[in-house]
Formats: structure tokens, sequence, C-alpha cells
């Protein structure tokens, strides 16, 4: 995958653009050699005895204001040209990148990093814009003024353009080796606003536990510490470019005097002629700006590829976890298997869970208990296969979720997560999240079951309140019934809970199992908890403890059999006292 890729489509704006600007060019070189005729024939009269030609001056006058003109609509129309193809451009990598991210299982996620991902996709992406907007409009500019002005200031007087090309060099080596020390900074550049990023990222997503804990200072310094890498990076660039122009500019002032010396002797021997020398200065000028421009252009360049580079990574990364071929159509409804699974976090040799072996029924609940860290939910990560088990099997209706479309797969399967995420949308925009096009009475009826319909029409525009970005506007209790309300929208045969239900109290997490219970008594329920309340009333309990099943029962028969469960048991009814049926 190229460049090429993005451009040959938009190259038609590209040729154009191209032609506009050849146009615009042409017009810059032609006005010096009329300056020299208004200057020699029509002020000095050179050809005339030294008479000056007033009609003259007037006819080139407004022959240099029509191509002045002709040469900015030329230029303004390159303009138009050259964004209409770098927008198009940088509109379709964007989207690209977004389709590749969107495919990414959750290890390669985790590898780039959520700071990364954003200024790749934005700023990087810019920067190609800008590579490939210079490139059209810079290389032709560049390339024609440099080239076309050394052409005519030989046409004009050949010492004048040997005086020019045995200064090229010396120009040519100055870019050569500023660019060669300020290129391998452009990469180090993105990594840091990388880093950037993700420290924004982090604080305002966490910045009321930032607040609760009196961080304010400490990650101000470490946003500064951060931002003044990056400033330092930058100035390092600039300083290298701040030396260079200086010395361009020294040099073409150089050619500027040698001109002048040598045209001096040229008129007094009839070599030259004032308006000859006017016109060369003016070409020694647009060779200047071109060499500056090449600077810019380059420079420009430099940052584009190394920013390609970075868009590559993610345009090139295949998905790990392979799409399987079956469309999801079973005869069996919402059955769980676990087949000896065991599993480790990729690029880490920790195995979180062994020996995993159990089979959950269709329209069974099932809870999962444990101490933190025993891998409760990772468990249940595997069954949507967010990530992929490491030996063993996980079968849903009897197929290996790994054989399954991806799509058929997690249609299958409704999940609330243990963080609550919410979207900035109407509350019935995110209850409806999972099934778009729901009804309103089945919206209604899910935040009915979850608990949620009391506080949604206490608010002031009720299902159509806007919930703001993460849901901040929300308490937690009532962010967790908008999730839970989601997944009992969506037409899943399997609900999992994921330490869902932490932030409601028993009695509105009680009457929640209650509803659901009535309303989805088909569906297959996982509900992983560290609260008995939230788990005795489960068919089954499965006790976790390092990764391994310890025991499996009732509660009732835990509490006679699993010392795990019966510590639980006891601690929560020191805390919360009998916990009634």
């Amino acid at each position: 995958m190229t460049v090429w890729k993005y451009s040959k489509r938009y190259l038609p704006f590209a040729v154009l653009a191209g032609l506009f600007m050849v146009c615009e060019v042409l017009m810059d070189l032609i006005q010096p050699g009329i300056m020299r005729a208004i200057v020699d024939n029509g002020v000095l009269g050179i050809n005339n005895g030294g008479v000056g030609d007033l009609n003259l001056i007037w006819t080139l006058g407004l022959q240099m204001i029509g191509l002045v003109l002709f040469g900015g609509l030329c230029g303004s129309l390159n303009n138009v040209f050259v964004h209409l193809s770098g927008q198009n451009i940088g509109n379709e990598m964007r989207k690209d990148c977004f389709r590749s991210i969107m495919s990414f299982s959750f290890p390669q996620l985790d590898r780039f990093g959520t700071g990364s991902l954003v200024t790749r996709v934005t700023n990087d992406i810019t920067q190609v814009q800008n590579f490939l907007s210079q490139f059209v409009r810079g290389m032709i500019r560049t390339s024609l003024l440099m080239f076309g002005s050394m052409y005519c200031m030989f046409r004009l007087n050949h010492a004048f353009g040997w005086i020019v090309l045995c200064a090229f060099p010396f120009l040519v080596g100055c870019l050569v080796f500023c660019l060669a020390k300020a290129n391998p900074l452009f990469s180090k550049l993105q990594k840091q606003l990388d880093l950037i990023n993700e420290i924004m990222q982090e604080d305002v997503s966490g910045i009321r536990i930032m607040k609760a804990c009196v961080r304010e200072l400490y990650e101000k310094a470490r946003f500064g510490k951060a931002n003044d890498a990056l400033i330092r990076t930058q100035l390092r660039v600039l300083v290298i470019f701040a030396f260079m122009n200086p010395v361009i500019n020294a040099l073409m002032y150089l050619v500027v005097a040698a001109i002048l010396l040598v045209g001096s002797f040229a008129v007094d021997g009839g070599g030259a002629t004032p308006g000859s020398i006017m016109a060369a200065i003016t070409y020694t000028t647009q060779l200047l700006n071109g060499i500056l421009m090449l600077v810019l252009l380059f420079q420009n360049i430099s940052r584009g590829l190394a920013s390609w580079e970075r868009i590559k990574e993610i345009l090139y990364s295949q998905p790990e976890q392979k799409d399987g071929t079956f469309d999801g159509i079973t005869p069996q409804q919402g059955e769980i298997a676990f087949r000896d699974v065991s599993f480790a976090y990729p690029g880490s040799d920790q195995i979180v869970l062994e020996h995993i072996d159990f089979t959950i029924h269709k329209g069974e609940t099932v809870a999962i208990m444990g101490a933190t860290g025993c891998g409760k939910t990772t468990l249940v990560n595997l069954i949507p296969r967010f990530y992929d088990v490491t030996a063993g099997a996980v079968l849903i209706d009897g197929i290996d979720v790994r054989e399954y479309k991806q799509e058929a797969l997690r249609e299958k399967i409704a999940i609330v997560l243990q963080k609550s995420e919410l979207f900035y949308a109407e509350i019935q925009e995110n209850i409806a999240w999972g099934k778009p096009g729901a009804t309103e009475e089945a919206i209604r009826e899910a935040a009915v079951t979850a608990q949620a319909d009391e506080f949604i029409r206490s608010m002031p525009d009720g299902y159509h309140t806007l919930v703001t970005e993460r849901g901040m506007s929300l308490s937690g209790g009532q962010k967790q019934r908008l999730s839970i309300a989601r997944a009992v929208e969506k037409p899943a045969e399997i609900l999992i809970f994921d330490d869902s239900t932490s932030a409601l109290d028993l009695k509105t997490e009680s009457d929640f199992y209650k509803a659901l219970q009535c309303s989805k008594p088909d569906s297959t329920k996982i509900i992983v908890a560290q609260r008995i309340a939230s788990v005795r009333r489960a068919d089954r309990i499965i006790v976790l403890e390092n990764g391994r099943i310890s025991s499996c029962g009732s509660h009732a028969e835990l509490l006679q059999s699993c010392p795990i469960y019966q510590d639980i048991y006891h601690s929560q009814m020191g805390e919360e006292g009998e916990i009634h049926e």
C-alpha cells in the first residue's frame, strides 16, 4: 500500500493544479524580460538615441499588469485543485485508518495506545496531506523558478548565468546538510506528540480521581515535562533551519553583488544594459525564493514521509484475530462451554486462567465470584472473543468461537462491562445502541427492566435528555442502569454482567434481577460480582481462585462445602447484616 493508491483517484485534480502552476511561474519568468525592455527602450531609449518612449512604457506596463492578473488567477486555481486533491486524499486515508483500527483486536489496541492512534489519525494524516499538497504545488514551482531563472540568466548574459551556477552547489550543499540534521528529529517529534496525547487522554478522563487525590501539581509537572521535551525537539529543528536561511540569503546577496560588479564593467564595455542587470537581479531574487521554497518543501516532505511510515503501521496491520466463516445460526441457542481453557495475555508468560472446564446451559443463570485478580473478567472476555484462548476452546452452541464470524458471534451476546461506557447522544439512543431502530416502547421496557425508567422520566427532557461525553452528567448508578438497559434491549441469547451492579443499592439490584428473569427467561445469564446478594439466586456459582475453578454449586451448597465462599459470605454478613430473600 503506497500513497499512490490514494493519489491516483484524484490525479486529474493534481494535473490541473500542475498546469495552473506552470502558467503562474511562466508569468513570473516573463515579467523581468518585459521590465528590461521598459528600462532600456522605454526609459533610457538605448536603441532610440537616448530618447525615451512613453507609449512603449504604457503598452508594456499594461502587458505586465495583465500577466500579473493572469498569473494570480492561475495561482488561485492551483490552490483550489491542490486543496481538492489533498483534502480528499486525507479523507480517504483517515477513513481507511479508522476502519483498520475498528478491526484491531484488544492486544493490538493495547500495543498502539490511544494517544498514538489519535495522533496518527489526526496529526500524521495532516502532515501527509501537507506533504502531498506541497509536493504538487512546490515541486513544480521551485523546479521551474530555479531552472527557469538560470536559463533566463544565461540568455541575458552568460557571465550572469555562470555566477549563479557557481553558487548553486553551495546552496544545495547547505540545504542537504540541514535536512540531514533535521530528518531524524521528525519521527521523534511525532512520538513525543503521542505521549502528550496519552497524558491528555488519561488526565481528562480521570480528572475526578486526579482532583480527589490532589494530584494536579503532579500531573501538571508530568505534562510539562512531556511538553518541554516536545518543545526542545521542535526548537532543535527550528534552530537548524534558522541558521540555514541566513546562510542562503548571504550567498544570494553575494551573487547579487557579483552580478552588479560584473554588470558595471559589462555596461561600460557595451556587453550589458542597465535593464539586463535589473532583470538579472530579479531572476536572482526568484531563484532565491525558489530555493527557500525548496527548503520548506523538503521539510514538509521529510515530515510527511515520517508520518506516512506511522500511518502505514495502521494500514498494513492485519487483524490478529482471523474471522471465522460460521454465520451463527445454530439449533441450540445460548449454551456456553469452556473446554480445558488456559489463557495468558499476549506478550506475557503469566497464566491468568488455567484448565477452566464447565458448561452453562440455555436459560441458566451462572455467577462467577472470587478475589480481585483471580481472572473473572478475563474469563467472560473470552466468550465474545475479545481475546483468544492460549489453550483449549470456548464453545457457543457447540461451535468454537474462533469459527464464528465475529459479527455473528457478538450479535448473540450482550455485555455490560465493569466501566459503564456511554456516548454523547440522547438517552434513548444510548439504550438502543445494540439494536438500532428500536421503538420507543421497546426502549422504555428495557429501561423499566434495568430500573432506569423512573430517573429518566424525572429528567427535563426524559428519554431525549442528552448524555454528556462519557456520561459525566450522570451518577455512577444511573450510568450502570443505562448500560444494563442497553444490554437488555439487545436481542441477544447470552447476557453477561461484569460487576455491572456494583453502584446499585441492594433493593434496586434485587428488583432488577427479578425483572430480568421475567423479561429474559430463556437467555443465558452470566453474572460477575463481589456481593453475595448479587449471586445467591443464581442457578450455579463458580468460585475462582488464582485462575482455577475452586468450587461450583448453588448458594446453599457452597455455604456447606467452599471455605472461600464461606469467608466472603461471613465478611459481608458482618458488614451488611442479615441478607433477606
